[in-house]
């Protein structure tokens, strides 16, 4: 066995095995969540499909997660242990334990990083107290385990604020080890989330120079840091999840407090809109539907999947009657109080309503209610159920999602998979990716709205019902249109892969 000198302090390890022959480039995929091992949200679907569609292109890719108590025993119990060592992380020089997981699926190998201390809780996410420290060892650790497999990557690709500390300790700490040469990317998934906390909280758990607890860097105010304006200073390149929200995070309307600093690093910011997994999303092949289809197929089979979603949800069975889908987190960020606000003229007695989400009780009590005195023609499905969500891109016909604000969306993009229009508002990826509906040229592939108010939402879902009621045959052709629509990760993968091959050199 060959040791391993000068990675980090004190730490050796053995030979790991040989990389695919001749990539074009290494990357290291560092983030919290990651399908199907664990997933909250859309950061999970993209940590999964995008190294899958990144090794389609000969790059080799890595993916780091923590190993957190909650993931299935049927993935647990496929890993296989690569070794195992001590880590000085805080500024007192306490040291903790750092061990390597290991799995490989569809080339994708995925590292989990073993610490039962910071990751036997349960869920990924329990309380900014708790997750300071928790990411600011899964940060320093993921590079380390790097160093310690002897596996250099180009480029490390971070993802939101749990990852955010990787650049900073990227040309700090690790600068002079051999993981100091790879370059640095941080996505940003949702800007909302920065892991804000006490100045003299953050320097004691990162061990990091005092130097960087000033303003352009971590400092916030006189008593606190930001984690992820650190790292989006210190990062290399700047990514986030469509072109619009790209722009939209340099106003004080969506910077979230950070827009001065993201337009002052604006050179080395871009967007790069999400795709979906098409392999997963596939009405053709979706065994969970009551009728797969294809293009060919879909105005005689989407009827039959909507009969066996109005029976199995308990509404009335009726082709004439246009579904409305709404697949969600019940928050405000969903725009969720629009739909409220003009919820009696939703339901004009040609209309169903199907909701399937949880979130915030103000809204599971108001759809719940809806429910109540509409039966049979609201469903308020106040859970997740992933099986349920299949059929609702299948059975509904249009799908409303009136976001407050949306760094990409991925329920719009499946929902022009299975042929249902979308019926979004102008922001972020919904602007990017759903072109409103022309009546004089029959172009476009949804409905749309600009400003945030719910007469505008109104008015868009009745463009959506008058089209649907009195012109099928260009209601149908927009059917076909988004399910021919390229929505998969490809075309984004190559855009991810040049930037890659820049930053490399």
């Amino acid at each position: 066995m060959a040791e391993k000198k000068n990675v980090l302090d004190g730490v050796t390890g053995i030979d790991a095995a040989d990389s695919a022959q001749n990539p074009v480039c290494r990357v290291a995929f560092i983030g919290s969540e990651c399908y199907p091992f664990v997933k909250t949200g859309g950061l999970g679907d993209v940590m999964y499909a995008l190294p899958r569609a990144l090794i389609r292109e000969n790059v080799e890719v890595r993916v780091i997660l923590p190993l957190y108590r909650c993931i299935p025993d049927k993935y647990r119990d496929k890993l296989t242990y690569k070794g195992s060592f001590m880590m000085d992380l805080c500024s007192d020089g306490r040291t903790f334990y750092v061990g390597i997981m290991e799995t490989e699926k569809d080339g994708v190998i995925y590292d989990f990083i073993d610490n039962r201390e910071f990751f036997d809780w349960g869920n990924p996410y329990t309380g900014l107290w708790e997750d300071i420290p928790k990411y600011c060892y899964f940060s320093k650790a993921s590079l380390a385990i790097l160093n310690y497999l002897e596996w250099i990557p180009d480029v490390v690709h971070c993802h939101d604020w749990q990852a955010g500390l990787v650049p900073l300790y990227l040309r700090t700490r690790f600068n002079d080890t051999p993981i100091g040469r790879a370059k640095s990317i941080v996505t940003i998934h949702n800007l909302r989330f920065q892991g804000i906390c006490g100045i003299e909280h953050l320097k004691y758990w990162t061990g990091l120079p005092d130097y960087l607890f000033d303003y352009p860097v971590f400092k916030r105010n006189e008593d606190e840091a930001n984690m992820f304006k650190g790292g989006l200073a210190y990062a290399d390149w700047i990514t986030t999840v469509s072109a619009t929200y790209a722009q939209e995070i340099q106003t004080p309307a969506f910077g979230e407090g950070l827009d001065s600093h993201l337009s002052y690093h604006s050179p080395k910011l871009c967007g790069i809109v999400n795709g979906i997994d098409v392999e997963q999303w596939d009405s053709a092949a979706d065994k969970l539907l009551a009728a797969p289809y294809d293009v060919g197929s879909v105005l005689e089979k989407k009827r039959e999947n909507k009969r066996a979603l109005q029976e199995k949800l308990g509404l009335e069975q009726d082709d004439s009657k246009m579904v409305l889908g709404l697949i969600s987190r019940l928050t405000d960020q969903k725009g969720l109080d629009l739909v409220d606000a003009i919820f009696p003229q939703l339901i004009d007695g040609n209309t169903q309503f199907v909701v399937l989400g949880t979130g915030d009780s103000r809204y599971e009590n108001a759809f719940r209610y809806y429910e109540g005195i509409h039966k049979g023609t609201v469903c308020a499905f106040i859970s997740y159920n992933e099986g349920l969500a299949h059929q609702i891109y299948a059975g509904a016909d249009a799908l409303l999602v009136p976001s407050l604000f949306e760094p990409c969306g991925l329920t719009q993009l499946i929902a022009m998979r299975y042929g249902t229009i979308p019926i979004v508002r102008e922001t972020g990826g919904l602007k990017d990716t759903v072109q409103p509906y022309d009546g004089s040229a029959f172009t476009g592939n949804g409905f749309t709205f600009d400003h945030y108010n719910a007469n505008l939402l109104l008015d868009a879902v009745n463009a959506a019902r008058t089209l649907y009621f009195t012109d099928r045959v260009h209601w149908d052709d927009m059917v076909r249109r988004d399910m021919e629509k390229d929505v998969s990760w490809e075309n984004s993968a190559l855009q991810y892969l040049d930037l890659y091959l820049k930053l490399k050199g």
